[in-house]
């Protein structure tokens, strides 16, 4: 096996091995496999040169994003109406970029960081791991899509989100991986290490895995999520604009009296200031019979002429929050202003939306707190933490009929699972055309309905207040751990006596 790890057919196979890491991800769910596609890397990744190593990893996590985020060719060319050949190049540029962030990692860790045995695959390759993941999901705005923690929310290794969140969880994934590529290559001390470390590992997490860590305040509340299943083209169609308020009204009206009912990003899409006819008898409908309205909204400030993706809450007042996570190339343009209108390819008719602010409050609804999230913003873990010293429930509206009958809408879903894990919060999903869905605070779905299809989901839900670990300190513990071994690695391996004694080895490595 040895040989074959080392022979060009072995690197390129990285490739469809990195794309089979997508069926870790749900709607599949086969969360095994990113462990085993894992260890496969980590086995190419063993005593081979620097440019072998970024090779392979870049072909392996360019195949999990070709494969990942194919759905973007139905937003990008089907709704946006994009040329081919500029969607081609969106797709493989965005998967190119996240492969180049592999290939560099396995570079510099082939280059400078050459510690080998239990150490090198319980602790430095998980480390590495777990600072690529949190990097690429900020820098230049970040992509925090298709992180390896993900892949667990229905596995034990879950137990830890609520203690380090999910680069926490991609830490003992990979930590895993190493193990396996320990029992296959290590020394028979080596193996019991691996082997017993991970199997402490696994066992600690499926103790964690369902605890508690927050606690109830106050009476259940009801709550009703509408989902208004209008295709994307008709959301977008101004003579179908009549149909889409009748659509919304009708599903709302038996569900007055509710608590809290949610509409989803940007239900009816024009600005606020044009439904005063329409949102005035709502509102007046709904203070009547004690519910607060929760709708995804666009609002203009006409002030400063900019619009804003939000959140509307209609409560005894009017409350906004305005989405943070605009998204590259859709929402805004991060280019001059003279070429802005040739890369608007989508149709969305308020495109070019300003960012909301860092610290926003929660909002206020049937006298709970509601920590708000708009769409992808949701895979952005930390961006929550400050909201959850008073929110007592999460609510994320969405549209993910951007990416049509794809695994996109699934996949998003599971990061709102990660969420709600992490906060030990109830999540409430409202999203156009599916997935919603009421998520418990231990990550599990407790009601859903079916997509694509208009539709209310009701159900009863405990607030809760109180903090997990992880949204005591967030990122931090694993981030600043991981770096510290690998910055202490590097700088030993610089070290003049270090240095001289693989001279050799590294000329001949090269």
């Amino acid at each position: 096996m040895k040989r074959f790890l080392q022979t060009r057919w072995a690197t390129w196979l990285a490739l469809p091995v990195g794309a089979a890491v997508s069926l870790a991800f749900a709607p599949f769910g086969w969360w095994p496999l990113a462990i085993l596609a894992t260890a496969y890397l980590f086995a190419l990744w063993q005593d081979s040169a620097p440019r072998r190593v970024a090779l392979s990893g870049f072909l392996f996590t360019a195949g999990t994003f070709l494969a990942g985020t194919y759905w973007l060719y139905h937003s990008v060319y089907e709704i946006g109406h994009a040329p081919l050949a500029l969607t081609i190049f969106v797709i493989v540029t965005i998967a190119g970029v996240m492969g180049g962030y592999t290939a560099l990692l396995g570079y510099v860790l082939a280059r400078w960081v050459r510690v080998q045995g239990a150490v090198r695959w319980l602790v430095v390759l998980p480390a590495a791991v777990a600072v690529l993941e949190w990097f690429r999901g900020w820098f230049l705005s970040g992509f925090p899509w298709l992180a390896l923690g993900y892949t667990q929310t229905d596995a034990p290794l879950a137990g830890f989100a609520p203690l380090l969140g999910v680069y926490g969880v991609t830490f003992f994934v990979t930590l895993t991986a190493g193990a396996v590529v320990g029992l296959l290559f290590g020394t028979a001390q080596a193996r019991i290490v691996v082997g017993s470390t991970a199997a402490a590992i696994w066992i600690l997490g499926f103790v964690l895995w369902g605890r508690e860590w927050t606690q109830p305040t106050g009476k259940p509340v009801t709550v009703a999520l509408v989902q208004g299943a209008i295709p994307q083209a008709m959301k977008l169609d101004q003579s179908q604009f009549e149909h889409i308020l009748e659509v919304y009204r009708k599903l709302t009206a038996p569900h007055l009296g509710t608590d809290i009912i949610v509409w989803p990003e940007s239900a009816l899409a024009v600005p606020v200031d044009m439904l005063g006819g329409f949102l005035g008898p709502q509102w007046d409908a709904a203070k009547r019979s004690g519910s607060t309205l929760v709708l995804g909204q666009l609002r203009r400030d006409p002030r400063r002429d900019v619009y804003y993706n939000a959140v509307l809450a209609l409560g005894d007042e009017p409350q906004w929050y305005a989405k943070r996570r605009l998204v590259p190339l859709s929402e805004y343009f991060p280019v001059p202003e003279f070429v802005r209108g040739w890369l608007q390819g989508m149709d969305l008719p308020y495109s070019g939306f300003e960012a909301g602010g860092d610290s926003q409050p929660a909002l206020d609804a049937a006298g709970q707190k509601l920590g708000v999230t708009v769409c992808y913003e949701d895979s952005y873990a930390s961006d929550q933490l400050a909201v959850l010293k008073e929110a007592t429930l999460l609510v994320n509206v969405t549209n993910d009929a951007w990416f049509g009958d794809s695994t996109a809408a699934h996949q998003h879903l599971q990061i709102s699972r990660m969420r709600a894990l992490e906060a030990g919060r109830t999540m409430l999903r409202a999203a156009n055309d599916g997935v919603s869905a009421i998520i418990g605070p231990d990550g599990r779905v407790t009601a859903t309905l079916p997509r694509f299809q208009p539709g209310v989901l009701t159900g009863t839900v405990q607030p809760r207040i109180g903090l997990t670990p992880y949204a005591r300190v967030g990122n931090w513990p694993t981030i600043v751990f991981s770096s510290a071994v690998l910055l202490a690695l590097i700088v030993l391996r610089l070290s003049p006596k270090t240095t001289a004694r693989s001279d050799r080895r590294s000329v001949v490595a090269d």
